[in-house]
């Protein structure tokens, strides 16, 4: 029975381990895609439309 490194168990430790070189990359790499992917959704939204305010009362033109 040996004592292995499992997976991180805290927050702390998976921080840790994220921020080592190999996987360093990864998450960055990860994150600039997930950033991508949020914008790219959020600019394909169409706004919600407000309804059209009455156009202006007319008026008589002042001479």
């Amino acid at each position: 029975m040996s004592d292995d490194a499992g997976p991180p168990r805290t927050f702390k430790g998976l921080l840790r381990w994220a921020t080592t070189p190999p996987q360093a990359w990864g998450v960055y790499l990860l994150a600039i895609i997930l950033v991508w992917l949020v914008s790219f959704y959020a600019g394909t939204l169409k706004p919600k439309k407000t309804p059209e305010p009455s156009p202006p009362a007319a008026t008589a033109p002042r001479s």
